[in-house]
């Protein structure tokens, strides 16, 4: 736990609470403290972990692009959080960690493919305020992945920023997920400083 929210955690309590702390101790070997700052408005964080468990079902877009985008938009961010679970998520779902590790550094790594760094530029180009995507981007990903799949990228990387900028502004950092898999620590994004 990093001590750090600017919401400082609530014990979480009832049924209701100990279904959500079996699971999260299950999934993650712990219950993480972000839980107990979400708590504090248990429709808030019943509506994201709703959200959360419906977009995990979307199938239109490859699985590996979405996890990619969405650490590429927490990296811009600076939520180690995200990272950290992502990280995390990758290790457990069986995704490329080679790639999943360079996402930070996407521009200057040899990992992706084109496709993948189109991915990446996009989800960066919708996290800037305002967004910088661009015709051309938005064309050839249209082109490769088609309707549905570009519809749900888009719809994922919002959803990202709304995650990863929620995190930031109540302090809620990285807990050691990826730590608890064995993995190295992610690297920093290319010319950004460390916001931990």
């Amino acid at each position: 736990m990093t001590g750090n929210t600017r919401v400082p955690p609530t014990e979480i309590t009832g049924l209701y609470g100990a279904v959500l702390k079996k699971f999260s101790k299950r999934m993650f070997g712990g219950v993480p403290e972000s839980l107990g700052v979400m708590w504090h408005s248990k429709p808030v964080l019943k509506a994201s972990l709703g959200l959360g468990r419906k977009s995990a079902k979307w199938n239109a877009c490859d699985k590996d692009l979405k996890s990619y985008a969405h650490m590429a938009v927490a990296s811009l961010i600076g939520c180690s959080f995200c990272l950290d679970l992502g990280y995390f998520q990758a290790h457990n779902e069986g995704l490329d960690l080679a790639k999943a590790r360079e996402v930070p550094r996407w521009r200057e790594s040899e990992v992706f493919t084109p496709l993948e760094r189109d991915v990446l530029e996009y989800a960066e180009a919708m996290t800037h305020t305002p967004p910088t995507v661009t015709d051309e981007l938005a064309a050839r990903l249209l082109d490769r992945l088609g309707a549905p799949a570009m519809v749900e990228l888009t719809t994922w990387i919002a959803m990202a920023n709304q995650f990863a900028r929620g995190n930031v502004a109540l302090g809620i950092e990285a807990e050691g997920l990826a730590a608890s898999c064995g993995l190295a620590p992610l690297p920093q994004p290319s010319g950004v400083a460390s916001r931990t």
